[in-house]
């Protein structure tokens, strides 16, 4: 998929959890390996990762050639710093590229299989934005056709991708993500997590 990046938001401080989120294990990797490893299989490129605070931590394992590192300074502005950064990064490496997946590390559910999903009904529906769909909402991953660049770009603050889609909602199609509201803020969200996949192994 050349002509579809990703970025991947990584430079949240986790403080409602007190240590990385990023760097948490599942099935004998961190959630940041799991959503690097999904976006290779995928054959996205370029693949971005946004880091921010844990920057060097976070940075360390990812060893794979193909992932492209770049450290946020402005993290704590909000997570439109991230998208910024990113897309711009990405627009340097590719000013042709047609489209762009949103993602957060902290939904272990992400699989290639989801991402080449997103972009199949991009080219099957003609819609500009496509969504995954979850728990009566809609969110991440997202994916934007390079119409929207410049309104990415124009985010700023706590605003994400999604003011966009709500923006937008005409020229939206969603898929489903039915684990997609499984997402890890606390040590409460990891633990059940943890107790509900080892429970449910093929969760």
């Amino acid at each position: 998929m050349m002509d579809t990046g990703i970025l991947i938001l990584a430079a949240g401080s986790s403080s409602r959890l007190g240590r990385p989120k990023q760097l948490l294990p599942y099935q004998d990797k961190t959630l940041l390996q799991h959503i690097t490893d999904e976006a290779i299989k995928a054959n996205l490129h370029p693949i971005i990762l946004i880091t921010g605070a844990f920057s060097d931590e976070i940075a360390a394992p990812i060893l794979q050639k193909e992932i492209e590192i770049i450290h946020n300074d402005q993290w704590q502005q909000g997570m439109a710093s991230s998208i910024v950064a990113g897309l711009s990064h990405l627009i340097l490496l590719n000013s042709d590229i047609k489209g762009v997946i949103i993602a957060v590390c902290d939904q272990p559910f992400i699989t290639a299989y989801l991402l080449l999903n997103l972009i199949k009904m991009k080219t099957d529906s003609g819609k500009g934005i496509v969504a995954c769909s979850y728990s009566n909402t809609i969110g991440t991953p997202v994916l934007f056709d390079h119409h929207y660049f410049n309104a990415l770009l124009q985010l700023t603050g706590e605003e994400g991708a999604k003011k966009l889609v709500k923006q937008n909602e005409h020229d939206v199609a969603t898929i489903p993500f039915p684990k997609g509201d499984i997402d890890i803020d606390t040590e409460e969200d990891y633990a059940l997590f943890r107790t509900t996949a080892s429970i449910n192994p093929l969760i």
